[in-house]
């Protein structure tokens, strides 16, 4: 069984940038293997819309993996959609990863993300500042996210309707002096009102790891298409320009289909694209 600790904001371990809110926790409930020095490490938070596109998902994971590759902690709510595409990135890039609850940590919620969690405290941590027992209730989400946001230097948006939870988090971030940084969307989309209004306020926007690691002085992990096979780096090299289905890739690079069923499984193992609904997009 995963130990579950407590920590009190006196606490050495307790993190100098939550205790510097306007409004700390008194205390922090901590559940998994991650050492405590974790929440005192550089962390960006990344969040967004529960009901979330394949887009959203596709840019969240990489975006995670990328920034945990480069030696950032990812912190997010375990929630459905954002939330949960950015622990997934995280663990994937080989970083431990923070995730933070409104209710207590013997809780996984939601439910179907028990999976999740589970992996989260083999690799980091999962913390609350609510006692172990105590059920989730919507009035403690919008508190949590304040816990959220006060752990790290920066908050990034990746998708979020006009009244989103999300929106709270970097409204929280902005309180507090932290940098808050926003995905452009598509202008059409409910999923991009939220972020794409932050954009109009100043947030700084997101295309790449690299805007979110140089707030950090932190250096991209380079990667190199060199440890791909020659049709594998051919389909990278396409789906960068657009997001393409199997059948397509085949199509227009002429290969075998046999051939692209092999490179797509070598990408996909690297982690250099993602598969969403049938179509394969290239890693950010």
């Amino acid at each position: 069984m995963i130990e579950q600790r407590l920590i009190r904001r006196r606490d050495p371990s307790f993190s100098a940038l939550l205790r510097a809110i306007h409004d700390p926790p008194p205390q922090l409930y901590v559940r998994g293997a991650g050492e405590l020095e974790l929440l005192g490490r550089p962390a960006v938070a990344v969040v967004g819309a529960r009901a979330c596109s394949s887009y959203g998902r596709s840019v969240t994971r990489s975006l995670a993996r990328e920034l945990a590759a480069a030696g950032l902690v990812v912190v997010s709510g375990m929630a459905r959609g954002i939330d949960g595409e950015a622990h997934r990135g995280a663990l994937e890039g080989g970083g431990p990863t923070i995730a933070v609850l409104g209710c207590g940590i013997d809780r996984d919620y939601p439910a179907a993300h028990a999976e999740l969690a589970r992996r989260i405290c083999d690799e980091g941590l999962v913390v609350s500042e609510y006692e172990p027992g105590v059920e989730p209730a919507p009035w403690r989400f919008p508190a949590r996210n304040r816990i959220i946001a006060g752990l790290c230097q920066a908050t990034v948006v990746v998708e979020a309707r006009e009244r989103s939870g999300a929106l709270i988090t970097a409204d929280f971030a902005l309180e507090e002096g932290r940098d808050v940084l926003a995905v452009p969307g598509e202008i059409t989309s409910s999923l991009s009102a939220g972020t794409n209004a932050l954009l109009k306020l100043g947030a700084a926007p997101v295309t790449c790891a690299a805007d979110v690691l140089g707030l950090y002085d932190i250096e991209p992990v380079e990667t190199s298409l060199r440890s791909l096979g020659p049709v594998a780096g051919a389909l990278l090299a396409r789906l960068r320009g657009e997001a393409l289905t199997a059948d397509e890739l085949v199509r227009v690079s002429g290969i075998e289909p046999a051939q692209g069923a092999a490179a797509l499984m070598e990408l996909e193992l690297a982690g250099r694209v993602t598969l969403e609904d049938g179509t394969y997009r290239a890693a950010l």
